[in-house]
């Protein structure tokens, strides 16, 4: 017989580990966590990871759902991906439109253009 509670973390873990954070055992779980209660129990702790490697967990993330990798995107996913980057709030980070520029094999300009796009569009 599956242990319904085992089969409910199994579902819930790629949902959290794609916001960037860890689904935890109750045992080891530490100040901060944040439970997850399910039909009346604390069943495992959720972790945030640190902002060290932010930047890369939401362009890998990104590059899940787009389907590729930023290098080999075409403009319309490059464009795309600017625009679930900077919903998941990645251009807030230090050098982020640096980085993922140089990962994308576009000039600052470039992606700058794409930002300044989505908040005319947005507006």
């Amino acid at each position: 017989m599956t242990d319904p509670t085992q089969e409910f973390l199994a579902a819930l873990r790629p949902v959290v580990e794609s916001l960037g954070a860890s689904v935890i055992p109750v045992r080891s779980s530490r100040s901060g966590d944040e439970p997850v209660v399910w039909q009346g129990e604390t069943v495992a702790y959720v972790r945030l990871n640190e902002l060290h490697g932010a930047l890369e967990r939401a362009v890998a993330s990104v590059e899940r759902e787009i389907g590729s990798r930023l290098s080999e995107m075409d403009r319309a996913q490059k464009q795309a991906a600017v625009r679930r980057l900077d919903e998941h709030g990645a251009f807030l980070l230090r050098g982020a439109v640096e980085d993922v520029s140089g990962w994308m094999g576009v000039s600052k300009v470039t992606l700058y253009t794409y930002l300044n796009a989505i908040e005319r569009a947005n507006a």
